[in-house]
């Protein structure tokens, strides 16, 4: 190889150098910098290689010829692998881009189900505070010594009052079709709300004292007591006249199966006695 054919290879191996190096960049500027870099080195080191050639007057002798031939072979063989793993890479983008294709569906997602939750979804309660004024504190002790404990106790009983827990899809699904009827899912719950509204109705009245009820609601209370047994001791409960006391629904045959899903729930159980039938939360 003279010095004519060795400038011809390596002029050849600089075209190909650009055609692999700039035709394999990206959009992306940071990747523009890193391949750049990489392609400056390329360009160093052909140069380096040139001008041995130009330096060189008269022929180069054999073992020189044959150590451009090494090094441009070197370089050839290190701009394959380069290529490569601009392939690899370029991969890798494409599955990050799928990526986050699919994440941001999930995020589109979960800000529909954010924006568009049912009403009756329980919600995390707070623990319920007892207000106690400092400065009346004393004086209505001194004024209303015997009434003081009996509302201490009356206030303890409205902040443990629980409510009904809505029934899950899943539970829903896991009661047998011949109970379910044609009665759907939120229909249910909205049975459950009509019950927890009785139930907060009832012991609220229960939680007053005498002299700040009317007539009628004196005779709620009474009846919400004579309705207690040692069964019902620090139970909730309600009736069907509670239902119709304090909501709208219709005390039917339909009502009464909607009983019977809410006990398949395990959300009540039948407390029987007295002429009536007490349904106690579970």
């Amino acid at each position: 190889m003279n010095n004519a054919h060795a400038q011809t290879y390596l002029n050849r191996e600089n075209i190909y150098l650009k055609k692999q190096v700039f035709g394999s960049v990206g959009r992306s500027s940071e990747t523009m910098g890193d391949l750049e870099e990489i392609s400056r080195h390329f360009q160093n080191k052909l140069c380096s290689l040139r001008r041995m050639l130009d330096l060189s007057a008269a022929d180069l002798p054999q073992h020189k010829i044959q150590k451009l031939a090494q090094d441009i072979l070197g370089l050839r063989g290190t701009l394959e692998e380069f290529e490569k793993c601009v392939d690899r890479q370029k991969e890798q983008l494409n599955q990050l881009r799928e990526f986050e294709r699919l994440c941001e569906k999930d995020v589109e997602f979960l800000q529909h189900m954010k924006e568009n939750i049912p009403a009756h979804i329980p919600k995390r309660r707070s623990p319920v505070r007892e207000n106690k004024p400092a400065a009346n504190e004393n004086t209505a002790a001194d004024v209303q010594p015997t009434q003081a404990e009996p509302v201490k106790k009356r206030s303890r009983a409205l902040s443990l009052a629980r409510e009904m827990d809505y029934i899950t899809t899943q539970e829903y699904n896991g009661i047998p079709q011949y109970m379910k009827g044609r009665v759907s899912y939120e229909q249910l719950n909205a049975a459950v709300q009509r019950v927890n509204t009785a139930l907060t109705a009832k012991y609220k009245i229960l939680a007053q004292p005498m002299r700040a009820l009317n007539n009628n609601t004196r005779k709620l209370q009474q009846r919400f007591k004579d309705q207690e047994t040692k069964d019902t001791k620090g139970k909730f409960f309600i009736v069907e006249e509670d239902i119709c006391e304090f909501t709208q629904m219709k005390v039917d045959k339909r009502f009464q199966g909607i009983l019977n899903m809410l006990r398949h729930c395990q959300r009540l159980r039948e407390i029987r006695g007295g002429g009536c039938v007490r349904y106690v939360l579970v």
